[in-house]
C-alpha cells in the first residue's frame, strides 16, 4: 500500500477524500445544469472521468427514470442527480433515484427536508447539499447530510452574493466533512488550489457547457466562445418591494428588457392596477422558458444564457475528454511546481 502511494501523483493524493466519496476517477463534479446536464453531457463527462450530476429539478419522475436508463446505457462509471427540494413531486424524484440505484443526489435550492434526508439515507445514497454560510453548513450535517459545496457569487445560474475565495475560508477549515468547491473554477491551476486548501474538490458548470457533447443550440456555444469575464452579470433588482433571486447570465437584451419590465409592474401596482403578490408574480415569470430558449431555439438575445464569470476562459469547443484531460494535467504540473519551489 505504501508504494502505491508513494507511485501516486500528487493530485491522486490530495484528490483522494474527493475521489473516495464520489467514487470517480477525478475529484470533480460536473454541476447539474438545468436543460444541459441531460444523459449526452452527463454520460460524456462520466467517461471522462468526471463525477456529473442530471438536472431533475425541471422534469417528472418519468422523466428523470428515462434520463438515468439512457445515461446508464452510455457509461458504465458513476453520476448522480440533482434534486430542487421544493419541486412539487420531490418524494417521487426521490423514489426514483432510489429505485434506480442512484449512489449520489444533491438537494439543490433550499434546506432538504428531514425526512428526505432519512429515506435517501435508509437507501444507502449519500447526500450532498450546498451550503452559503457556515451556520447552514453545521445544520445541514447535524441534519446528516454527508459532503457540502460551497458556491460563490461567481458562477452561473441562480447565485448568492458572497465569493468563492470567501466561502472557502469559512467553512473549509470548520467543518469535518467533505467540501467541494464552485464558482469561478475553469482552470487545473484553480483545481489544485482548492485542494491545497483543503478542499475534497471542486465542481465546474460553465466549463462543460458548450463541449462538443452538450445538447444546446450553436448559437449558445458561439455566444460562450466570445465571451469575457465581465459579460457574465446578474440580473438587477428594480425595488425592495419586489425581490428576485440573482441569477448570472450573459449581458444581452434581455437583461434590458428586465429591468423595463420591473419598472412597469411596479408602476402598475404604485397606480393601484394590481395587486401586490399578483405583480410580484408577474416579475419572477418574467425568464419563464427564457433558459430553454436560448438552449434549445439559439435565442441568445432574448433568452436566458446563463453561464459564470468564468466564461471568459471558454473560447473554443472541447469534447469532454479533452477538456477532462487537459484540467488533470494542469493540476499536476501545477501541484509538481509548487513542490519543486518548497524543496
Amino acid at each position: 500500500m505504501i508504494k502505491n502511494m508513494q507511485n501516486n501523483t500528487l493530485f491522486e493524493k490530495l484528490g483522494k477524500k474527493g475521489t473516495d466519496f464520489l467514487g470517480s476517477k477525478y475529484p470533480i463534479i460536473g454541476g447539474a445544469m438545468a436543460s444541459i446536464s441531460t444523459h449526452e453531457l452527463v454520460s460524456a463527462l462520466a467517461n471522462a472521468g468526471v463525477m456529473p450530476f442530471l438536472a431533475a429539478g425541471f422534469g417528472n419522475p418519468e422523466q428523470l427514470k428515462d434520463e438515468i436508463q439512457k445515461t446508464k446505457q452510455l457509461t458504465q462509471n458513476p453520476f448522480g442527480v440533482n434534486v430542487i427540494v421544493i419541486h412539487p413531486q420531490l418524494n417521487e424524484l426521490v423514489e426514483v433515484c432510489i429505485a434506480e440505484k442512484i449512489s449520489h443526489v444533491t438537494l439543490a435550492a433550499g434546506a432538504p427536508p428531514a425526512d428526505i434526508i432519512t429515506k435517501l439515507k435508509d437507501a444507502g445514497i449519500k447526500i450532498l447539499a450546498f451550503a452559503p454560510t457556515l451556520m447552514l453548513a453545521r445544520r445541514l450535517i447535524k441534519m446528516g447530510v454527508d459532503a457540502l459545496i460551497v458556491e460563490g457569487t461567481e458562477s452561473g445560474g441562480h447565485i448568492g452574493s458572497v465569493a468563492t475565495t470567501v466561502l472557502m475560508q469559512e467553512i473549509i477549515p470548520n467543518v469535518d466533512v467533505p467540501v467541494f468547491v464552485a464558482g469561478g473554477i475553469g482552470t487545473g491551476r484553480m483545481i489544485a488550489t482548492a485542494l491545497l486548501f483543503g478542499a475534497a474538490g471542486c465542481q465546474m458548470g460553465t466549463t462543460f457547457c458548450a463541449l462538443a457533447e452538450t445538447p444546446v443550440h450553436e448559437n449558445w456555444k458561439k455566444a460562450y466562445y466570445r465571451a469575457a469575464a465581465r459579460n457574465a452579470v446578474q440580473t438587477v433588482q428594480m425595488s425592495d418591494t419586489f425581490p428576485i433571486i440573482p441569477v448570472r447570465s450573459l449581458q444581452n437584451k434581455a437583461h434590458q428588457d428586465f429591468r423595463n419590465f420591473q419598472r412597469q409592474v411596479i408602476a402598475d401596482y404604485e397606480a393601484g392596477n394590481i395587486e401586490l403578490e399578483d405583480a410580484r408574480l408577474k416579475i419572477e415569470g418574467f425568464w419563464t422558458g427564457g433558459l430553454r430558449r436560448a438552449i434549445m431555439d439559439g435565442d441568445t438575445e432574448t433568452g436566458s444564457v446563463m453561464a459564470g464569470q468564468i466564461v471568459g476562459l471558454v473560447d473554443e469547443e472541447k469534447t469532454a475528454d479533452q477538456c477532462v484531460s487537459e484540467l488533470v494535467t494542469e493540476a499536476e504540473k501545477t501541484l509538481q511546481e509548487m513542490k519543486e519551489k518548497l524543496e
